[in-house]
């Protein structure tokens, strides 16, 4: 049956920036779908961990700071000591930074695209080769963004990372395919997390966005749920290389 497809029943997921937001609603959904959680972040997982728990998953929390990349050994390792191994991996963690381009600083800039793509890079070689000497696929899933595909404005590290994101989930589509590995990602629309606060408290800015998107409204974390569990299951065998925008409209407007 079709939906067997979509179970993830006996899998392993990392999900990185999962405490809240976009990561923990596509924690929880892996685990609805059957998957144990790897939860990956610098702030409190208890509330995720909780909910994933409260499925029958078991669920794992490991503090990491994903500005440096010494946290990726601990991270698969911690994994699959304690889960048994890495079949899916979530790179979902990121920052952002505005700031008029004349004035942007370096550190601002170093800062992003550290956690954005750097460490998302190391982490997925990382996990690749936990995959690979595993010998039964696995799936990688990037988070990218609107801005993967579009300038915007005061974000130049952020658009730069995400941009990059869409580019590396190529590249790595492309090599890991012979493995057996799907490498896709995900590209969230103006979603209502921690992130576009600013956005949404300025009444302009708020205005603007909602005006462009045909669903008439910004996301919720929960709308991702459905992509994610798609794209780490069976179902998206055939999927590779591929950035899949979750954003009520706003790119076909």
């Amino acid at each position: 049956m079709i939906l067997d497809q979509f179970k993830l029943n006996g899998k392993i997921a990392i999900v990185t920036g999962s405490a809240r937001g976009l990561g923990q609603a596509m924690a929880v959904g892996l685990a609805q779908a059957g998957a144990d959680i790897a939860l990956v972040d610098l702030l409190d997982m208890s509330n995720s961990r909780m909910q994933i728990e409260k499925l029958g998953r078991r669920c794992i929390t490991i503090p990491a700071d994903l500005s440096h990349k010494d946290c990726v050994d601990a991270i698969v390792k911690q994994t699959v000591d304690q889960l048994g191994g890495i079949d899916i991996l979530f790179n979902n963690a990121g920052i952002i930074r505005r700031c008029p381009l004349t004035e942007f600083t370096e550190k601002d800039w170093d800062d992003v695209m550290n956690i954005n793509i750097r460490t998302l890079f190391f982490l997925s070689q990382a996990a690749a080769r936990v995959m690979i000497r595993q010998g039964r696929g696995g799936k990688i899933v990037n988070t990218a963004s609107m801005l993967s595909f579009q300038g915007g404005i005061l974000v130049p590290s952020y658009t730069a990372s995400k941009s990059a994101v869409m580019g590396l989930t190529r590249l790595l589509a492309c090599e890991l395919a012979p493995h057996n590995i799907n490498v896709n990602a995900i590209a969230p629309g103006y979603m209502a997390t921690d992130n576009t606060k600013a956005l949404r408290e300025d009444p302009q800015r708020n205005k603007a966005i909602l005006d462009r998107i045909p669903a008439g409204r910004w996301g919720k974390p929960e709308d991702l749920q459905g992509i994610a569990v798609f794209l780490a299951s069976p179902a998206s065998d055939y999927m590779q290389g591929y950035t899949v925008a979750v954003d009520g409209g706003w790119l076909a407007r």
